[in-house]
């Protein structure tokens, strides 16, 4: 069988792109883990499928790299946003994109795109973890070396740790084990994040499901939160990533705002 994608990337953040909105992807987190091998398959960190909504404009379907299915992406929103505008899908300049985390509000911003990602969740039950009320500033220790961690849901969960050089810390042996800790009962995508200023952040990413990425805008999102809740940063910033920039408002309607590009790279055909 041979399937269209589009590859997309957000910073760096990459997807496929499918469009089921006329046939039914079959088996789609074994179809997913096959095609996101870097090797032997087209390479990817999600994929993205685009289907019909009876709620919203568009639904949006995310798996990531190992074929488990996860409730939001917010470079991902970016591009299928982007995927709808450039195939002339839909001409409203404001969509409503059914998620898992409900419906997300991406809008044109020039060349950019400027999503609502909704109020976040700060109640430790409902990001989900194992604690109650505001988990800000907890103590957790992971393979021996202690963490303060501050957690924050933007439809999916996050565990943020503020630590003073990123580009040396170990990302890649603290993030498995904090992401698959039992003090989170759905796993969870993993910040660490060095304050530049009050303006502005350097984040790395542990995303839940697909190890180190170069972006994740509902990381990003968290991250800004939780800088804010610490008395680290205004509720306005840029933070800084891998793959480039993001902009991060926590607005006085208690949503974050997210601002930032989505890329098309390339359109494929795969067997499979």
């Amino acid at each position: 069988m041979r399937i269209d994608f589009t590859k997309m990337h957000g910073l760096g953040n990459d997807f496929i792109v499918l469009d089921a909105r006329k046939n039914e992807l079959a088996a789609p987190r074994k179809l997913v883990k096959k095609l996101s091998d870097r090797r032997f398959g087209i390479g990817f960190d999600q994929a993205l499928i685009l289907k019909s909504s009876k709620k919203a404009d568009f639904r949006m379907d995310i798996y990531n790299s190992d074929g488990g299915r996860v409730e939001m992406c917010g470079n991902g929103i970016r591009c299928l946003a982007s995927y709808i505008w450039s195939r002339g899908l839909s001409k409203k300049p404001v969509l409503e994109i059914e998620t898992l985390a409900g419906i997300i509000r991406p809008a044109k911003d020039g060349d950019l795109v400027r999503v609502d990602m909704g109020e976040p969740i700060l109640d430790g039950r409902l990001i989900p973890t194992t604690l109650e009320g505001k988990v800000v500033d907890y103590p957790l220790e992971v393979e021996g070396r202690p963490f303060d961690i501050t957690c924050v849901s933007m439809g999916n969960p996050h565990c943020v740790i503020f630590v003073d050089d990123v580009d040396d810390f170990p990302v890649e042996k603290y993030g498995p084990h904090i992401e698959t800790h039992s003090l989170f009962p759905k796993k969870t995508n993993v910040e660490f994040i060095e304050v530049l200023n009050p303006k502005r952040l350097k984040m790395r990413v542990w995303e839940r499901g697909a190890g180190e990425t170069l972006a994740c805008g509902t990381g990003a999102s968290a991250s800004a939160v939780a800088a804010s809740l610490k008395g680290l940063a205004g509720r306005k910033v840029a933070i800084e990533l891998k793959g480039g920039i993001l902009k991060i408002e926590w607005a006085r309607d208690n949503r974050v705002y997210m601002t930032g590009p989505a890329t098309e790279v390339f359109k494929g055909t795969a067997e499979v």
